[in-house]
């Protein structure tokens, strides 16, 4: 008898054993697997766009996100003919009223456009397109526009002139473009944000080249590190990273599209004033934010403004922090800049 329960309590712990084993196997495995995110890689945008799940496995959520990227391209690109923008400039979108018709989508955009080019009293200006169009720092052809076509096209600069009643929209002066290049992938990485988040989503990683947002934080509950890229370099060369969590990190530099010509620097962040690129000793802007289409908006805008003066504006904006390089490769922080943002240097 006693040899019975003897062997019944080795076949019970054999049992136990077994269960705990399995347990363990599982828990494993189910912590492995939600360790192991999911990501896509494509070009748009004219750059390299990047999103990573970390709390799904959802495939059909990543290529829904992705195509919600190609819906807002396709409503912004200033060269795309079949864009809205395009046919805004080429006078081919629908009328009423002596007024161009738009999307809601690309009406709100060009309102957070103008919003930002009246905060820097048109040193950003969305009007630009007439100047922008003359510039090319993508083929490779290094060519600087002739002078007077320059100066005429300037002379159709003026974010002043255009009148956008909620979705409809026209332009005082004959002419006139919008150039919705600096803010827009800022809001469309916004709405990809938007998008995840009504999918269940809360901890990702959207990166439109430039522009990173995160969704929440790590599974684990640690912060994303994100890097800020040190200029001129490789873009996963940085000079620090910073701890983020649910927010924006944008930046705008002379080193994203540029070319160089007899010794001298040529950049896309031109002045609205004379057509040319910007002479400011500035380097790079880094700005930090909730939403990225501000964030998008004020690292054009405090580049424009100059150190001093893109400074003074961070420093008098709410839970909004801004890193300036400047041309001798100094960093210039925002108020309380390390205190609220982590940085860990690189080596």
């Amino acid at each position: 008898m006693q040899k019975i329960i003897e062997n019944k309590r080795k076949i019970g712990m054999a049992i136990v054993t077994v269960i705990v084993l399995l347990s363990f196997v599982f828990l494993y495995g189910k912590q492995q697997n939600q360790e192991q995110p999911i990501t896509t890689t494509d070009f748009k945008l004219n750059t390299i766009v990047k999103v990573t799940i970390y709390d799904s496995k959802d495939e059909k959520v990543l290529n829904e996100v992705m195509d919600l990227c190609d819906k807002y391209e396709k409503m912004f690109s200033r060269t795309r003919s079949d864009s809205e923008i395009y046919k805004l400039n080429a006078g081919t979108l629908p009328q009423e009223d002596g007024y161009y018709i738009l999307s809601d989508e690309c009406a709100e955009l060009i309102e957070k456009g103008l919003y930002y080019s009246r905060l820097s009293k048109g040193a950003f200006d969305i009007t630009i397109e007439p100047v922008s169009s003359l510039w090319d720092f993508t083929s490779g052809e290094k060519v600087i526009p002739d002078a007077k076509d320059i100066s005429d096209a300037v002379n159709r600069v003026g974010f002043e002139k255009v009148k956008l009643e909620e979705n409809r929209i026209r332009f005082e002066q004959e002419g006139m473009g919008i150039e919705l290049g600096a803010i827009a992938k800022g809001y469309i990485a916004d709405k990809m944000k938007e998008f995840l988040i009504s999918k269940g989503v809360e901890s990702a990683i959207i990166d439109l080249g430039g522009n990173v947002l995160c969704v929440g934080e790590h599974p684990d509950g640690n912060a994303f590190h994100v890097g800020i890229q040190k200029p001129f370099a490789e873009r996963n060369e940085t000079l620090a990273t910073a701890e983020i969590r649910d927010r924006s990190v944008v930046s705008s530099g002379i080193y994203e599209r540029y070319f160089e010509k007899d010794g001298k620097i040529y950049h896309h962040i031109l002045n609205p004033k004379n057509g040319y690129p910007y002479e400011n000793n500035l380097v790079s802007v880094t700005i930090i934010s909730e939403e990225s289409v501000d964030g998008d908006g004020l690292s054009t805008t405090c580049f424009a403004l100059g150190l001093d003066q893109g400074l003074a504006l961070i420093n008098s904006l709410p839970d909004t922090q801004a890193v300036f390089i400047t041309e001798d490769g100094k960093t210039h922080f925002s108020d309380q800049f390390e205190e609220k943002i982590p940085l860990t240097y690189a080596k």
